[in-house]
This record gives C-alpha cells, sequence and structure tokens, in this order.
C-alpha cells in the first residue's frame, strides 16, 4: 500500500465536519440527541448516539476539546438494533421527524434508515447492529451496556476503523482518550480486552486500528492542547496497542498476518 492510501486524509480545517462552531447551533444538536434517546427507551426502542455528538456527550470534562479545535455538527448517527427496524421507522416519525421512504426501502437489507426533522432540518442517520465500513464494527447485545451512546469501546473503533482518517476523527479520538481510562471492562473505561477481542477476531482490523493509533499519537504535536493532556492521550494509546499485542491471535489471524499489507485489508468506501 502506498503511503497516499493510508495517511491522515484532507488538509487541516477543510474537512467535513470542520469549521467555525456556532455555539447554538452545536447545543440544539447536542440537545436533539439526548431528546431522542430518551424518548426510544421511554417507548422500548434502543437507540445510541454513536459519531462526533456520542464523543461529547461522553466526555463531561473534555468535551471543550471539540470547540477549541473548530469541530462541528452536521447530523445526529444513532445505533440500533435491526429486530426493532419497524419500531424504529414507526418512533422517529412520532417525534416529528419525516422518514426518507425511497432511500430507506434502498437500504432495507442493509440496515440503515434515515429521517430527517422538518422543524429543525436535522438529518438522522440509525445503523443497525453494526457499522460497516472500512471494517465491521458490530454492537448486537452491547447498547445496553452504556447510554446515551455505544460502549466506549465500540466508539473508539468507529473511528479507527476509517482507513483514510480525517482531522475530525483524530480530535473525536484524541478527546476520548484524554477522558477515559483503558481497562479490561466497561465502567466508563474503553475495554481493552473488548478492542483486543475484536481486533483478534480480523487481523484488518487489527491493522487499521493501529496504524490509526500511531497517527492519533503522531498528530498530538500539532495540536494546540497542554501538554499533560498529550502524555496522557499518548500513554492510553500505548497502553491500548499492548493490550492488542497480548490478546490471544487464531490461525487464521497469524495467517492472514504472514500476507500483510500486499493484499488490501479492507473494504473500499466511496
Amino acid at each position: 500500500m502506498t503511503d497516499d492510501e493510508t495517511r491522515p486524509a484532507g488538509e487541516v480545517g477543510t474537512d467535513v465536519g470542520m469549521g467555525k462552531v456556532d455555539p447554538g447551533l452545536a447545543k440544539m444538536f447536542q440537545d436533539e440527541a439526548l431528546r431522542v434517546v430518551v424518548a426510544g427507551d421511554a417507548k422500548g426502542v434502543t437507540l445510541r448516539v454513536i459519531g462526533a455528538l456520542a464523543f461529547f456527550h461522553h466526555c463531561s470534562e473534555f468535551g471543550y476539546i471539540q470547540a477549541k479545535l473548530n469541530r462541528v455538527y452536521t447530523d445526529i448517527d444513532f445505533a440500533g438494533y435491526g429486530k426493532q427496524n419497524d419500531a424504529i421507522r414507526k418512533f422517529f416519525v412520532s417525534i416529528g421527524y419525516a422518514e426518507d421512504l425511497e432511500i430507506n426501502a434502498f437500504h432495507a437489507e442493509g440496515g440503515r434508515l434515515i429521517f430527517n426533522n422538518p422543524t429543525n432540518h436535522i438529518h438522522v442517520d440509525v445503523f443497525m447492529d453494526k457499522l460497516d465500513f472500512c471494517h465491521p464494527i458490530p454492537w448486537k447485545g452491547r447498547l445496553e451496556v452504556d447510554t446515551p451512546t455505544i460502549p466506549l469501546a465500540e466508539l473508539l473503533l468507529e473511528k479507527m476503523q476509517i482507513v483514510k482518517i480525517n482531522e475530525k476523527d483524530i480530535i473525536d479520538t484524541i478527546m476520548l482518550l484524554r477522558e477515559h481510562e483503558i481497562a479490561a471492562d466497561d465502567d466508563d473505561h474503553i475495554n481493552s480486552t473488548h478492542v483486543g477481542k475484536l481486533c483478534a477476531a480480523e487481523w484488518g482490523l487489527w491493522r487499521t486500528t493501529t496504524m490509526n493509533l500511531e497517527k492519533v499519537r503522531d498528530y498530538l504535536p500539532h495540536l494546540d492542547l497542554e501538554e499533560n493532556d498529550k502524555s496522557v492521550v499518548a500513554q492510553r494509546v500505548a497502553e491500548l496497542l499492548s493490550a492488542m499485542d497480548d490478546y490471544p491471535k487464531g490461525a487464521r489471524w497469524k495467517l492472514r498476518a504472514r500476507v500483510g499489507d500486499k493484499v488490501r485489508w479492507y473494504n473500499v468506501i466511496d
């Protein structure tokens, strides 16, 4: 693979999701994400926030980093369960959203639903059972572990599975790592055992995740953050890399590792 295929994409400040932060608009997105999760729980519909807003909502102390580094919101993404497909569609209509019937019919087999709110003009994507872009990140049976977001291990991997990672994804990851310690559980920690398990099941995910954690570490000197913040993030990157290396690997993983980068290890996203 060439360096161009694996380096961070985009120039500083030019990515979608980067720009001048409007505090009022940002708060509208933040409040709406919580409203949907709470209303869903009340009606027995399990929805958890993913994407940039999830990082903000799970970083009460360091959430300001997004605004400090010009991270903006463009839509709201949720995780759900495929078994609740019909219930999710009815739920969003009941709270004021319009369903994109044509797009949802097209994505019916792909586990993705799209809604738009005609009042506040917020666009919503709901991903069922997994996020499946460069690598699949499953969450079946895991959404009850945390709220209002998906568990921290999946939240981290949501960004780490992106081969052509952007500045915005690095910023979100740095904020998450600054806020949360690494441990072998989901108790407000980034569960290194679960990360290790998923990466041990697929060499490609391991390859992309280790590559991106190194990019996160290498990007730290370029950011306007306190030196102590950078040091903590770098230490937690090292802890995750160590945990991933230590997690037992099977024969299939080891065979694929021998091939390495000679064969593309990720799905290409248009």
